[in-house]
């Protein structure tokens, strides 16, 4: 039995529907062939052209990406631009990209969850509940707010962050010896939620592409600000969700590779 494009797709729709993608998003299979037999899948952040070259030289037919390859429609799809340039090289080699956006952060067991639970947060709640959930699901939404296992300064927080997310540095605000006990995560660009976990009690709120005002803001009414980076707050979840994903692909009873990206990196460095 061989595994398809479908396959994954389906696979994705029962962990992860589309139904909980935000208004905004586009989700599914970006490019390719539903009916295409799957070599090897590359699992990545974001479909980058490093990423492209990587599912070539590991024969992968297969790109699952967070970020949509195809997040806005192109006006034309030539050379001259980079999206257009990805997409020719990707019908040149015969690869497909699916991508699980939103719907991956909002589900249960998603990012939203994935990294709740590698900060060991209890009690979470949900930020922003997703208007399709069903009434049995207390779950799905953006973001998440809960407990620490136990209170830890915010500086202390800084360092497990920094453990848990294996990030190199971040940016944060607030009193140094603050003491945390109610934590807000919103794995991505989560400022717009800042609102609502405020209105939720939280001490702190933990998310990436903060601006300055904003954060100043925040920072004046007492609620720390941690910033570990778009990429930081989103890597390790999708570190987790590759091996999930291997796992689901078995129990399927398929033997194919899934791979984690080498090359999808942060784009930002620090000095």
């Amino acid at each position: 039995m061989s595994l398809k494009v479908i396959d994954v797709g389906n696979i994705m729709e029962e962990h992860v529907p589309s139904k909980f993608k935000e208004s905004y998003d586009n989700v599914g299979l970006m490019l390719g062939d539903n009916n295409c037999e799957v070599s090897s899948i590359l699992v990545a952040l974001d479909c980058t052209l490093s990423v492209i070259d990587e599912a070539i030289r590991k024969n992968c037919n297969l790109i699952l990406t967070h970020h949509p390859l195809l997040f806005k429609r192109p006006s034309n799809i030539t050379t001259d631009t980079l999206l257009g340039k990805k997409i020719i090289r990707l019908i040149q080699n015969e690869i497909n990209v699916y991508s699980s956006h939103t719907n991956l952060d909002s589900a249960k067991g998603g990012i939203n969850d994935i990294v709740a639970g590698l900060l060991d947060l209890m009690n979470c709640e949900t930020i922003e509940p997703s208007k399709v959930r069903e009434d049995n699901d207390k779950i799905s939404g953006i973001g998440r707010i809960g407990y620490v296992s136990e209170p830890l300064t915010l500086i202390e927080l800084c360092d497990k962050v920094k453990m848990c997310l294996n990030v190199p540095y971040l940016r944060f605000c607030g009193n140094e010896a603050k003491l945390i006990k109610k934590l807000a995560v919103i794995n991505g660009s989560g400022q717009s939620y800042f609102e609502s976990a405020k209105n939720m009690g939280a001490d702190c709120i933990i998310t990436g592409d903060t601006s300055y005002h904003y954060v100043s803001d925040f920072s004046e009414e007492g609620i720390a600000v941690i910033d570990a980076g778009h990429f930081g707050t989103e890597w390790a979840g999708i570190e987790v969700f590759s091996r999930w994903l291997k796992n689901a692909i078995e129990f399927k009873g398929f033997k194919n590779s899934v791979l984690l990206s080498e090359t999808n990196k942060d784009p930002y460095k620090y000095k």
